[in-house]
């Protein structure tokens, strides 16, 4: 058994991989920074003794996709688990000089992920079996200023995904759309003592605990995982704010980003 999990270098990636490696996987790390690979991939290996290969990549290159499954096919891997994690983050006003961030995320959450879909999801029907799992977000749920592409592009994940999974189900392959909410990782940008706080009092989870829940859905064919109780009460919590004082709020505040 294979697992393939891209940006599984660091992060909730890195505890995807680790949680697989544990029930005996083997693993395709996919990351576009080699230093991670080279410092992770040995002693994920020897810890949980699996066979781990590391891929350096950009996802988010136009033609990634089909470079990805090429190579896969070439070495004669088809993954039986593909988490798809791959992701960045920016809360910022969009501006023309924004305009490079914005397009690595469309690549990263919206034209990489529905590509590598397709392709990966073919070949599990003619296999027929395979389990694919994305990661999405709350924020999904909550389009707000400051992180207007990436809670769109969550959106079309999450839309995305659960289509998906009534596609392929029929054909003995899973498809999970997960939504985390805050997670203790460095992709947010907090100081390590505020990611620390949050834990404490349990408005921020662990990736260790994120991961944990992910997995058990997605082995249970769930098409879409929302842990925490934050996803119950934020965002209809923030649904609740007038859109005029949501500006008033956000003119305030962007000149401090």
């Amino acid at each position: 058994m294979i697992a393939l999990v891209t940006g599984g270098s660091s992060g909730i990636g890195l505890e995807f991989s680790r949680q697989l490696a544990a029930k005996g996987y083997d693993l395709l790390i996919v990351s576009n920074r080699q230093d991670q690979l080279d410092e992770v991939c040995g002693p994920v290996a020897e810890e949980f003794g699996v066979k781990v290969i590391p891929h350096y990549q950009n996802l988010a290159d136009t033609n990634a996709a089909e470079e990805l499954v090429g190579w896969c096919t070439s070495k004669g891997i088809l993954p039986d688990v593909f988490v798809n994690n791959a992701g960045m983050f920016f809360f910022k006003e969009l501006t023309p000089e924004m305009m490079g961030r914005t397009e690595v995320m469309l690549g990263l959450h919206v034209t990489t992920p529905t590509k590598l879909c397709i392709l990966f999801g073919d070949l599990m029907k003619k296999r027929g079996s395979g389990r694919i799992l994305l990661v999405a977000s709350m924020a999904a749920r909550i389009p707000a200023p400051g992180i207007t592409v990436y809670s769109a592009t969550k959106a079309y994940l999450r839309s995305f995904g659960e289509s998906l999974s009534y596609e392929l189900r029929p054909y003995g392959v899973s498809v999970t759309t997960l939504c985390p909410a805050a997670i203790a990782t460095p992709l947010y940008g907090l100081r390590k003592d505020l990611l620390k706080f949050g834990v404490n009092i349990r408005v921020i989870h662990t990736p260790q605990w994120l991961v944990k829940r992910a997995l058990k859905g997605m082995f249970r064919g769930r098409r879409v995982m929302k842990p925490s109780f934050m996803n119950v009460y934020l965002p209809p919590l923030i649904g609740l704010i007038p859109g005029r004082l949501e500006e008033k709020i956000w003119v305030k505040f962007k000149d401090r980003l």
